[in-house]
This record gives structure tokens, sequence and C-alpha cells, in this order.
């Protein structure tokens, strides 16, 4: 019976089937779960319904197309399709190329020609090309699709102080003891191509991280290496240096202008243990006794009134009628 209904279903048979109207009236109402569910059941029973499936699902590039990052500097384009053609074929790869430099920028995209090409190789995202340790996820996730930057700063960590001999997978192989690596290399300077004495790792696990951290033994190529999380120095801002035995103090806090009598104060509350000037009272009147003076009070002498009028030899007449007792010191007329 179940051989039959198969068989109906394929062959499209006419009968009892309800129209394409009525389907789409009873699947409008389903949710996404519901309907993912109700057609990944039917593709797995039906070979007709999962090749549609396939082929809708393929018919987009964005479901096919990867974005490969953490490239060496001297990858082309040629060792990255190789690295990548193990799933399945592919429609097209590239490195990315800086324009002025025509130097890589250290990633690249792959389009497989099928989704499931796409899906084999986002199981396995990590892939070691020329020595750094390459991680893809869907282009149209972007950095996105990797992980959250919260958790991101839990697992990266900064490797510091490496020797000039220890390569990529030295790096890895040494720290893979504390856990699954995400992704890792050593840091290159693109010109030379020679390393910069550090590195990065990522965990998938930030326990992981936090293991390799207290790690006592920090020992890779002869030397002691510094192992830190990767921005453990971001978001710090500049402090002032102060000498030894010299407590800083807290800044008080300020408000500013004073409070005016009268008013209320606007904005914050006061500062602790500072007061404001306030508004003082008049003094009362003095009703304290007056000592007496020692001297006799005197009035105002009045003046007689001297008139500014002069004579010909600039004296005053009144004086005029003294002089004349002195023949010899003014002369007679």
């Amino acid at each position: 019976m179940e051989d039959l209904k198969k068989r109906k279903l394929d062959e499209n048979v006419n009968g009892d089937f309800a129209s394409k109207e009525d389907l789409r009236f009873l699947l409008e109402p389903l949710s996404k779960p519901q309907l993912v569910d109700l057609l990944a059941k039917l593709g797995s029973q039906y070979p007709s319904i999962e090749e549609e499936i396939k082929s809708i699902a393929s018919a987009d590039p964005v479901h096919r197309k990867l974005f490969v990052r953490g490239l060496a500097w001297n990858t082309t384009s040629e060792t990255l399709r190789a690295a990548f053609q193990e799933h399945g074929e592919i429609e097209e790869g590239a490195v990315i190329y800086d324009k002025t430099t025509s130097k890589s920028r250290g990633y690249g995209f792959i389009t497989y020609r099928n989704m499931e090409s796409t899906q084999l190789a986002l199981k396995a995202p990590n892939k070691l090309i020329d020595g750094r340790l390459a991680v893809c996820n869907l282009a149209c996730e972007g950095l996105n699709g990797t992980s959250s930057a919260s958790d991101l700063a839990l697992r990266k960590l900064y490797i510091g102080s490496l020797s000039p001999e220890v390569t990529s997978e030295m790096l890895l192989s040494y720290f893979a003891r504390h856990g699954e690596i995400e992704e890792g290399s050593v840091a290159y300077d693109k010109d030379t191509n020679e390393s910069r004495g550090f590195g990065f790792v990522t965990y998938k696990a930030a326990e992981a991280a936090k293991k390799a951290i207290d790690d006592p033994e920090k020992t890779l190529g002869g030397r002691n290496i510094i192992v830190k999380y990767a921005d453990s120095n971001k978001g710090k801002t500049g402090q002032q240096s102060f000498p030894a035995g010299v407590v800083p103090m807290a800044p008080l806090p300020m408000v500013p202008g004073y409070v005016q009598p009268g008013k209320a104060h606007v904005g914050a509350a006061a500062p602790v243990g500072y007061t404001y000037p306030q508004a003082v009272a008049p003094y009362p009147a003095s009703s304290y006794p007056v000592a007496p003076s020692p001297y006799p009070t005197q009035g105002q002498v009045p003046y007689r009134p001297v008139s500014s009028q002069k004579d010909r030899l600039g004296f005053p007449p009144a004086q005029l009628v003294g002089m004349n007792n002195y023949p010899y010191c003014y002369p007679k007329q």
C-alpha cells in the first residue's frame, strides 16, 4: 500500500489530491520550523522532492560562497582552491589582492557548485594552508559567523617573545594540549615574510584559553613566552604615575556655580564636606554707650568774605590802607 502511494505521488496521478491553492491555504499558518521538518521528512522519503529541494537551495550562490580568512601572505588562488576542492567541485575561488601593492590582503572566497559541498566544508572550518590555520564561514555572515565579540575576548590569546624559528605549526601544536583551537598563527611581515616575534591563538572554548594562561610552563623554541588575552590592554586609559609612598587623592566633585540666597541648588547635590556661602544677617543698631569727648566742642567760626578784586599791582584794596604808613615800601601816587 505504501509503495502504491509513492508511485501515485511520483506519477502525479489525478484523483482526490488537493489543489495547489488548497495546500497553500494549509501550509501558510505553519511556522518555519514546522515547514522545515515537513520538507525534510518528505525529502528523505521521496527522491523527487529531495532533488527539488537541492536545486532550489543551490540556485542562490549566497548559500554556496565561503569567506576564508587568516591566509598567509604567500598563499595564491591556486593553493586556496586546492585546499578546498576535497569537499566538492569548486565554481570559483580566489585570493583578494591589494590594488595598489598587488599583495595579498590575507583572505579570499570559495564558491562551490552545490550547496552540499559548502555544508561539508563548514563542518571542518579550519584548514592549515601554507603554514597558517585559515578559517572559513558563509560569506553572507561575514566575521559575525565565526564567534561573538564578547565571547571572543575570552578565547583569543596573544603570544609574545616568540623565537624567529617558531612556525605556525609549532605554535598550534604547542597550545593544542589545552583544548581545541579555532584559529591561530604566527604574525609574519608582509614584505619579508619573516616572523614578527608574536602570534595569536583562538580557542573554541574560554576554559581552554584560561588553562593556557594559568599554565606555569610557558617555554617554546627555547624561550620563555608571554601568554595573555589579546585584548587585555584595550579599554584602559592612561593613568598618572606617582612617586613611591604617595597616595593619589580622589578628585573632589565640582558643581558649577554657588547657591544664591533664597534659591534652591540646581543640578547635583552639594559635595560632601563643603558648604556654600550663606546669606549673612545685617548687624543690629549700635546700643553701646559713647564715651564723652575730652575736648569742648566748638562751633564754626564765620569768616569775612574776601573780595577777589585786585588792583593793578596785585594787592587787595583792604591792604592798601596799611601800606600808606610805610613810604619807603610803597611809592606814593
